[in-house]
């Protein structure tokens, strides 16, 4: 798949359809306005690009459109993620996660599960 770009407000959207799929747009509508400001019509022109992005895909049924998601989510976070460790961390996952590390406050069973990943990843080495 070609590098797509999503928005901060179509990843809602996307995170909405992904979490309910199928969905009508009239559920979609009514679930993105119960947590944003958009109008209706701001939300279907996401839909609508969201579509010609081909992220998602639609099916009319009588006058409603259902609508899917065309990619995973885990495809689009693992791109995203490694956008971000390129434009932000020049490419060093190891800085990524030493910053995340010093900066947060982590339980001891989050530490035990890092540790754990650590072990597989040397493991695998």
């Amino acid at each position: 798949m070609t590098r797509i770009t999503i928005s901060d407000a179509e990843w809602q959207v996307i995170n909405v359809i992904w979490d309910g799929q199928p969905m009508t747009s009239q559920e979609i509508v009514a679930e993105l306005s119960a947590t944003t400001n958009w109008a209706p019509a701001t939300i279907k022109s996401m839909l609508h690009r969201l579509t010609k992005k081909e992220v998602l895909t639609f099916a009319q049924q009588g006058n409603r459109y259902v609508y899917s998601a065309r990619v995973r989510r885990s495809d689009c976070v693992r791109r995203e993620c490694r956008s971000f460790v390129e434009k932000v961390f020049s490419g060093e996952t190891s800085s990524l996660l030493a910053h995340f590390l010093k900066s947060s406050k982590l339980s001891a069973e989050e530490i035990q599960d890092l540790r754990n990943i650590l072990d597989e990843q040397e493991a695998q080495s």
